[in-house]
Parts: C-alpha cells; structure tokens; sequence
C-alpha cells in the first residue's frame, strides 16, 4: 500500500487521507476501499499527478467512532503529514470530519448520502435521494407494482434524513409507507424486522442499511421466505453484500447506484481491467462502493488543477470529466451523473434501466 513518508518539506507529494470503514457493519467495504484507493493514486501519478506532485494516500478506520476518527484526521493534518481528505463512510462521520478538514484541507465526500452538504471545503460527488431513490420508486410502482412501502433503516444521519425525503415522494407518487423500523447500527436482530414487514402485507421493503445490517437482513429474508411476499429496493446494496449474502438471499433485490461492475462502457471496463492489472485475480472483488474511492480523488484532482492550487478551491463554475460512471459535472455541491437501477442475479447485478429525474421530484 502506498503510505506517506515524506514531509510536508517535499513539494513533490500530494497527501491523501482515505477513510474507509475497516470494522463495524461497514467493514465489509473496506479491502475493496483500500485496493480501488491504491488503482486511484497510481492512475493520477500516470497522468502527471496533482500538479505535478506525487499522489500518495494514508489509509484512515472509518468505521470507528465518528469522534475518534475526526481526531485521527486532526492530527494528521496538524502534523502536515495530508493535503487532502477523502473515502466511502457513513454520514456521522462527514459530520465529525467537517469542523476538522474547515479552512485547512479539500475533503471529497464520494458515498452516498442524505444531500444538502454546502459546508465550506467538503465536495460530494455521491448519489443523493432526489436522483437515486425518487425515481426508483416510481419505477417500481411502475414496472413492478410496488405501491406498499415498509421502511427499515440504520439509526443514524443518512436514514432518518432520507426517510424524510422518502415521506414526500410517497405522496406525490400516490405510495403507502404502511410500517417501518429504525435498528441499533450494527446490533440489530433482522429476523424480528423482517417479521415486522411480512405483517404490514407491504409490497416492498426500502433498505436504508448500511454493509452487514443489510446482508443480515437478506439472510432472514431467504430464512422467513419473505422473497415470496415482498421485493427489496436499497441504494445502499453492492456486489460485495450479494456475495456475503449468498446466492439463496438476493432473490428479488433492486439496487440504484451510479456505477455497477456489470456496466457496459469503455470507462467502467477500462477501471475493471486496470484494477486487476494492478491486484491480480485474488484482490478484494471491485464493488460499487469501492468504485466511491476512486471518484474522490479524481473530483479533489479536477477541482485542485482548475484552482490552480492545493486549498481553497472551491469554484462556481462546472467543472466536468468522463469517469467510470460516465460523464460526472460537479457545480455549486451538487453532482449531476447518471443513476441506474440493477437487479440482483445471483452474485452480481443486471442493469435494467437508467433512472430519469422528473421535476417535482
């Protein structure tokens, strides 16, 4: 892995902390994390590096508590040793990092997320609900039939956030949310939950569930049989879950996300081949999630060679570049990027459809 050991002295390197969950529900994210944050560096360093300076990236347990890792942050930072911030975890965490990386460092926020993240010095490149999982739903009340919602979500920001915007597109798309259920991250009992939703006779189930909490949650799907009776919708769901799922519980699971292994394109193939050009067959299986790792870097790149600097470069204007999801434009805190809706087949995912944002929505 690649770690920084000059000092802040040598103009030539450009520091980047990666913060990326190695514990807790959203371990599950992390070797993958570390290996696509790796394909990153080495890919900014062959096209000239960050102006001109060698890209080299720290890797940083996101998925500690929020209050320890912001500390972590801290002191890299006041110890010169990063120059920028970025990496797939959770809200709470963005929220303890923002006060830390504030007129100091860029930070590129690359998971999704609850939106409405305009603090000055972070930039969110991620899939928001407005553009993720408003127009899922329509789709599936559309093409499915899914007009029954049961909630079941993680107790933290990105979750109860969501389910705010959730209650909105429910009504204006002429949805019942007919129960839900808020877990302990990390600790919850999904047999219980998913009891829960076979007795409110809901069509679906939205997972708003981070990493293992959503795999525990489609083993006690495949257990109960509850695949017979409701499908399952998450903007939160990639390769890695359905591999530790296992084969019999990934019946009837849609996932929205801006970029999956299975994308046919020459920007997404290219990022699979390189990826295991430079890991081999044996690395971590490239994910959605992990794919987050590369996008920051790339966005805190576009950003820092427009600026013409290494900080404050924040800029009114579009700023675009083609990237394994395809055409990214980043202005004003906001990304607009394409969003797909897949199906789980097995192990990997189907791309049915690129989801379309309607006004009013």
């Amino acid at each position: 892995m690649s770690r920084p050991s000059p000092r802040r002295e040598d103009a030539e390197v450009w520091r980047l902390a990666v913060v990326v969950p190695l514990q807790g529900p959203g371990g599950v994210f992390g070797p993958a994390c570390e290996a696509v944050s790796e394909l990153a560096a080495r890919d900014l360093n062959a096209a000239g590096g960050v102006l001109g300076r060698e890209a080299v990236i720290e890797i940083v347990d996101g998925g500690a508590e929020p209050a320890v890792v912001a500390r972590e942050v801290d002191r890299l930072v006041t110890a010169g040793r990063v120059d920028a911030v970025t990496g797939w975890h959770i809200s709470s965490v963005r929220h303890a990092l923002a006060p830390v990386v504030a007129g100091r460092v860029p930070y590129a926020y690359p998971a999704l997320y609850e939106g409405g993240e305009t603090r000055r010095d972070i930039f969110c490149c991620g899939e928001t609900p407005d553009t993720q999982i408003a127009p899922a739903l329509r789709w599936m009340r559309d093409n499915v039939g899914a007009r029954r919602w049961f909630i079941v979500g993680d107790d933290y920001v990105w979750p109860r956030s969501s389910l705010a915007s959730v209650r909105e597109y429910a009504r204006d798309l002429d949805l019942r949310i007919v129960g839900g259920r808020f877990v302990d991250l990390g600790r919850a009992d999904m047999t219980e939950v998913v009891r829960d939703a076979l007795r409110s006779r809901c069509d679906a189930v939205l997972m708003l569930l981070v990493g293992q909490d959503a795999v525990e949650f489609n083993r006690a799907c495949a257990e109960l049989g509850a695949d017979e009776s409701f499908v399952r919708f998450s903007p939160l769901m990639d390769e890695g879950m359905l591999l530790a799922s296992g084969h019999e519980s990934t019946r009837g699971v849609f996932a929205a996300a801006s970029y999956f292994r299975s994308m046919i394109g020459a920007n997404s193939m290219d990022l699979l081949g390189r990826y295991l050009e430079l890991h081999g067959g044996g690395a971590p299986p490239l994910t959605g999630i992990a794919e987050s790792c590369y996008e920051g870097p790339q966005l805190l790149a576009q950003l820092i060679h427009k600026a013409g600097r290494l900080t404050d470069i924040a800029t009114p204007d579009r700023v675009a570049y083609e990237s394994p999801r395809g055409t990214v434009e980043f202005r004003h805190h906001a990304t607009e990027q394409p969003v797909h809706l897949a199906l789980a087949d097995g192990l990997d995912f189907e791309v049915l459809t690129t989801l379309e944002r309607r006004g009013g929505l």
